[in-house]
């Protein structure tokens, strides 16, 4: 039997990564990206962050050339998106880009964005699109709308960076789905529809708004001149876009209320899906509609994210570390000091901390330094304990929303690398932690399969998920973790209080 495979496409900032999975075995066959540098940014002023969408394209057919240099493109059955979330894409008449697109990154528009929540009202945006206006897709249209009118009066429809990517395979449909609407604050949770709100306040037609298509499904097929250039199938469904935190859920199949997805890159991101609507009245986190929202059944993503994981750790190895050690060295090292760093604590917003601690910047820092105790070890557990307890200071907000949290899914992967990062956040948030190997590319592939209904639902995509480790709570020490997360916690709030 020839063999068969399902294509995944992450649309990523820094690079566009392309991944086969073989739909019997639901086994990894290959995962390539491209270019091997970053991908540019264009940042025409402090804070602005751009990147055209014609670059995105041309990534993607070079990786994809990557893939069919060893692989029968011939033999894919369904394609699948994954993208940077937030950004916005406005298309003429012709269906060509009118600008770069203003990525998730910008932040410019953060003063229309508050603007509107004042002047909707806090209590209303909350409570029907869960979320403040902020810096999202809404609110980049309208700073377009302001400094470049003869550019927004262009506009024939606005787009997500993935349903771009779409259009583009299909040579010309354009569409979008109610996850992506949500991530981009267009989507109104209590009526069900584009938000009248939104649109009212702001002055937008209805008519930028694509045709709204289910996030599973056949959404468009791949036209004659992109399988030529591919070498993939005319008509092949593209089944299946998510943006890259939801997509990142649904690769470690959490689909459903109470299961969390975590991930330790450079930043960290804490995904719990909810099962009613739901809000922070804080406004600490951000919630969308997850992938498998619809308005007759409530899953509802709730995300933290956390600036500073990954970057503070690799601040430390080039700091602090002993010279030349790697970070299993620093991991081994870590464990060498006892739970709580003997009164050690790092704070670990250098890097900004987001929502969680509502816009106030209070950067890193180290408290408790003993000069006849304290040596470079203790730094590099600190560290570590430092990011898990910001983690858990984001379950923790989850929990107040209503989520019962008992497991928490990661993909084996960056600080999910370290067994003791591992066994510190199961044991102060008592879930615990299952780890797999996994990535964003193929958990688009397998959500093209699930659209394109090759399989039945995500529990037979991910049935084949390879399972790494579990990670439960240490029950004999967790007083210890406890206190040292209060100490940590009692640290912060004087810093933020500052």
């Amino acid at each position: 039997m020839n063999k068969e495979f399902l294509l995944g496409y992450d649309i990523g900032t820094s690079s566009v990564k392309a991944s086969l999975v073989d739909v019997e075995t639901g086994a990894i066959v290959a995962t390539t990206f491209y270019p091997e540098q970053e991908a540019p940014i264009i940042a025409k002023q402090l804070g602005w962050a751009e990147q055209e969408p014609a670059m995105w394209w041309e990534n993607l057919v070079a990786a994809t050339k990557k893939l069919a240099a060893d692989h029968d493109m011939k033999a894919v059955k369904a394609i699948g998106i994954s993208y940077q979330m937030h950004g916005l894409v406005c298309i003429d008449k012709n269906l060509e880009p009118l600008r770069p697109s203003i990525i998730w990154c910008d932040g410019r528009a953060v003063p229309y964005g508050n603007a509107a929540f004042e002047a909707i009202g806090g209590e209303q945006c909350l409570s029907h699109l869960l979320n403040s206006p902020g810096n999202f897709t809404a609110s980049k249209l309208a700073w377009v709308k302001e400094n470049e009118p003869e550019i927004y009066e262009k506009i024939y429809k606005i787009m997500l960076p993935g349903d771009y990517i779409a259009m583009k395979l299909s040579g010309g449909v354009v569409n979008t789905t109610i996850s992506g609407l949500s991530e981009g604050m267009f989507w109104d949770f209590k009526e069900q529809k584009v938000s009248v709100d939104v649109m009212t306040y702001f002055g937008f037609s209805n008519d930028l708004i694509p045709e709204i298509v289910p996030t599973f499904a056949v959404q468009s097929e791949v036209c004659e001149a992109v399988a030529t250039e591919l070498g993939i199938p005319v008509g092949t469904p593209i089944a299946y876009r998510g943006g890259d935190q939801p997509n990142n859920a649904l690769s470690l199949n959490v689909m459903n209320p109470g299961e969390i997805a975590a991930t330790g890159g450079t930043s960290g991101v804490v995904y719990g899906v909810l099962g009613e609507v739901n809000y922070d009245p804080k406004s600490r986190v951000n919630t969308f509609a997850h992938v498998n929202y619809s308005p007759t059944l409530t899953r509802l993503g709730v995300l933290l994210c956390i600036n500073g994981t990954g970057i503070l750790n690799a601040w430390i190895k080039r700091n602090i570390a002993p010279e030349g050690v790697s970070y299993n060295d620093m991991n081994s090292l870590a464990e060498q000091i006892p739970i709580g760093c003997e009164g050690l604590s790092i704070i670990p917003f250098g890097n900004g901390a987001e929502r969680v601690l509502q816009n106030k910047e209070v950067g890193c820092s180290m408290h408790g330094i003993n000069f006849n105790v304290h040596k470079k070890a203790h730094f590099l557990r600190a560290a570590q304990e430092g990011i898990v307890f910001s983690f858990k200071q984001g379950i923790d907000i989850m929990r107040e929303m209503g989520m019962t949290i008992t497991n928490i899914h990661a993909a084996y992967a960056n600080m999910f690398l370290s067994p003791m990062f591992c066994r510190t956040l199961a044991s102060v948030t008592g879930a615990t932690i299952d780890l797999y190997e996994t990535d964003g590319g193929v958990g688009a592939a397998k959500g093209a399969g699930i659209g394109a209904g090759i399989y039945r639902d995500s529990n037979e995509a991910f049935s084949t998920l390879k399972h790494i480790s579990i990670i439960a709570p240490d029950e004999k020490n967790k007083e210890a973790y406890l206190s040292a997360y209060n100490l940590w916690l009692s640290r912060l709030g004087k810093v933020a209080n500052d």
